[in-house]
């Protein structure tokens, strides 16, 4: 059986990952990348065609099913929560991606549209939503639970138990301590301690 197509929706440093972890697999195959409204339009990134602009997304998906979110989540998730409504009611699919060096545990359930990073683990009981950035090397230790919308950055640690509230951002080398629960919509700073007390609330953020 061959590989399905895939569009991209965003060009930028995050779109170039992606296509690294797409091309490690033996799923899909990218067969274009569609650009924001407003932005210099190249002619091809990483040799794969840019095939127009999101206001042509309509008109794309008469040709191609299925899409990816590959705009990146450098704090707020309005840009891409956004492109994940639109493709939605245009009726896109949205197939979770992993990389072939991730490890997934299959006790663990993934939402569509997110996308699992080179060497990143889940880990059994974990539960990410729709639209995640689960970066390069991060952890999401068992029974965990990723809100959607939300990126954790490169070598982020979620440790077990821990819930995290939709569309927030976990900076590079965070770690969130075990059985906290954290509001939506946050941002957490690379490095940062995030530790819980008695209830599990909030108490603060450190960098280490």
């Amino acid at each position: 059986m061959g590989k399905r197509d895939i569009i991209l929706i965003g060009g930028g440093g995050h779109c170039r990952s992606c296509i690294d972890v797409i091309e490690s697999g033996q799923e899909f195959k990218v067969v274009g990348i569609v650009e924001q409204s407003g932005s210099n339009k190249a002619k091809s990134i990483l040799g794969y065609p840019v095939l127009g602009y999101d206001n042509d997304l309509e008109t794309i998906k008469n040709i191609y099913d299925c899409a990816l979110i590959t705009v990146g989540q450098m704090g707020s998730s309005r840009t891409r929560q956004e492109i994940f409504n639109l493709v939605k009611k245009l009726g896109f699919m949205l197939p979770v991606i992993v990389s072939s060096l991730a490890h997934v545990s299959q006790h663990a359930s993934i939402g569509e549209g997110s996308i699992v990073m080179h060497q990143a683990i889940v880990n059994a009981g974990a539960r990410i939503g729709h639209n995640c950035i689960l970066n390069t090397q991060c952890l999401v230790e068992h029974d965990a639970t990723i809100g959607d919308h939300t990126h954790v950055s490169t070598a982020a640690v979620v440790n077990g138990g821990a819930v995290i509230g939709s569309g927030s951002f976990v900076g590079s080398n965070a770690t969130i301590v075990q059985g906290i629960r954290l509001p939506d919509n946050h941002f957490y700073k690379a490095g940062s301690l995030i530790r819980s007390e008695k209830d599990g609330q909030l108490v603060k953020e450190t960098l280490n």
